[in-house]
């Protein structure tokens, strides 16, 4: 199966043969998938013009790889955040209305912008940790 074009390798490379490495590449792994898997890898790799082994090269040695775990974990972080930011949102109008009918300042405001700075705080580090730039 190794060096046949089942190995996930699609046929072979579809852009220009890398560099070569100086004294080789010596060092192979042999990585089992289901055919559902191997499917979404050859497809993947022709998207992007690489072989099978290559792309999981890259994409294993990226910079900002994540896995599927820390990827669910922040779709949750900023899930929980969106709907916090989404109650705020509406004390904040419920505040705002209540302020402009009676011409007083409600004293659970405060505690409403406590709660916002929190919100955005959580978000930026949300941001920050898919490698984003935050403030």
């Amino acid at each position: 199966m190794v060096g046949s074009s089942t190995n996930g390798g699609g046929g072979g490379t579809q852009g220009r043969r890398q560099k070569r490495a100086p004294g080789g590449r010596t060092r192979a792994f042999l990585v089992r998938v289901t055919d559902a898997e191997h499917q979404a890898l050859v497809e993947r790799a022709g998207r992007v013009g690489l072989s099978v082994p290559r792309l999981m090269v890259e994409a294993s040695l990226a910079d900002d790889v994540r896995t599927v775990s820390e990827r669910r974990g922040l779709v949750v972080e900023f899930s929980g955040a969106k709907q916090l930011a989404a109650a705020i949102g509406n004390n904040l109008n419920q505040l705002a209305r209540a302020a402009n009918a009676t011409g007083v300042i409600p004293e659970e405001l405060a505690v409403t912008l406590v709660a916002t700075r929190r919100v955005l705080s959580r978000l930026e580090t949300a941001v920050e940790a898919m490698g984003g730039r935050g403030r």
